[in-house]
């Protein structure tokens, strides 16, 4: 990379500060931008910058995770609710990848990539918490139309030797399976319905069509897992046309060769230091790591967080045996918006799970809520 390039990078960096850091703090934006144009040395710059890049990251995944004035205490019974978790979780795989990607000596933009999808995810992750009621209530419209657009990205997306799997959003190629399928399965999970199972059996006709077996095998995971834990009529269905997709997709030809730092990195990290293979074995792994928490009598939010885990190992697993993205801890923003965008499917913690249950075995059954007026299930 050329010193131009970096001192470029620098800027562009030190301008994302101010979208990081709260507006409390645009003193110290103004004394870190500050101080990154008056580096000499470009790289050195670049370093800085990413540094306070990173520092900005932490601190907005604890303002996230927890507000302030919370003791240890708090912070450990947060951390055992699955979605904080996974927050925690996403932050230490990117960091993780991050490491691996450096010392691999990838291009400078990758870990400003990795880090800069991991902060759209959590502001993406935090607006959705308003409209998380609504989502539910209409998730099989929102499945439906979320199915449709994997259908036309794998009608009209951008292409390579034949296999449309991604759009293009300025410079980024964005893998749009990645981004929105997981969210996908863990929501039907939460509530299977009719037109929400035409939804996913639309993204398993465009998973088939896109050729992509790591994604079509990960549906099919999520869905069976699902209809084991909870057989319903619009989860068999789906199951079946998800099983018939990866079929399809098995037995068409997948040739795209493996791409450096974003494919086969579980086995290659290995080649560029033993600590850097730990570091992506780690980060991958701990991608699970919501799917065990929790209680284990809760009701429905029980499958999801097993729908959940089903649908990462079913990306790392595809990552392990074949040419496919390996998840957070590679490069490439996609799986990063992804993981947190289906950890907003997830409960925050388990006595509001309990309370959303009860809420709708007594609207089935035409009783009141016991809710007073104005309380939230979000």
């Amino acid at each position: 990379m050329s010193d131009r390039t970096a001192r470029r990078l620098a800027g562009s960096v030190g301008r994302l500060l101010r979208h990081v850091f709260p507006e409390s703090q645009s003193g110290w934006v103004r004394a870190m931008r500050s101080e990154i144009e008056q580096v000499e040395d470009d790289r050195a710059a670049l370093r800085f910058a990413l540094g306070c890049l990173w520092g900005g990251f932490r601190q907005a995944a604890a303002r996230r995770l927890f507000s302030h004035g919370q003791g240890v205490a708090m912070m450990k019974i947060k951390l055992r609710h699955p979605r904080n978790a996974g927050i925690a979780c996403a932050l230490a795989a990117t960091a993780l990848g991050i490491a691996y990607l450096v010392a691999a000596g990838a291009p400078a933009r990758y870990p400003v990539v990795n880090a800069a999808a991991f902060l759209l995810g959590i502001v993406a992750l935090g607006g959705l918490g308003g409209a998380r009621v609504q989502a539910r209530v209409h998730s099989g419209p929102l499945l439906l139309a979320l199915g449709s657009c994997l259908l036309a990205t794998a009608l009209a997306g951008a292409s390579a030797q034949g296999v449309s799997r991604w759009i293009w959003i300025g410079p980024l190629s964005v893998q749009v399976s990645l981004v929105v399928l997981p969210a996908m399965v863990v929501a039907f999970a939460r509530g299977p319905t009719s037109l929400g199972s035409v939804g996913m059996g639309v993204a398993a006709v465009a998973l088939a069509l896109q050729h992509d077996r790591a994604m079509a095998g990960t549906l099919a995971l999520g869905l069976a897992i699902l209809t084991i834990a909870r057989p319903r009529p619009a989860s068999v269905g789906a199951l079946i046309v998800a099983l018939a997709a990866f079929a399809v997709a098995l037995a068409r030809p997948d040739d795209l060769p493996a791409v450096p730092f974003v494919d086969r990195i579980l086995f290659t990290s290995f080649d560029v230091h033993p600590l850097a293979g730990a570091a992506v074995l780690l980060g991958a792994l701990l991608l699970l790591v919501p799917s065990i928490l929790g209680r284990r009598d809760d009701p429905v939010p029980g499958n999801a967080r097993w729908v959940f885990g089903a649908v990462w190992l079913g990306c790392i697993v595809s990552a392990a045996l074949g040419n496919y993205p390996t998840p957070v801890v590679g490069y490439g923003g996609s799986a990063i918006l992804g993981y947190l965008l289906s950890l907003s499917c997830l409960p925050a913690d388990a006595r509001s799970a309990r309370g959303r249950a009860e809420t709708a075995a007594q609207a089935d059954a035409g009783t009141p809520s016991a809710l007073p007026r104005g309380a939230s299930l979000a």
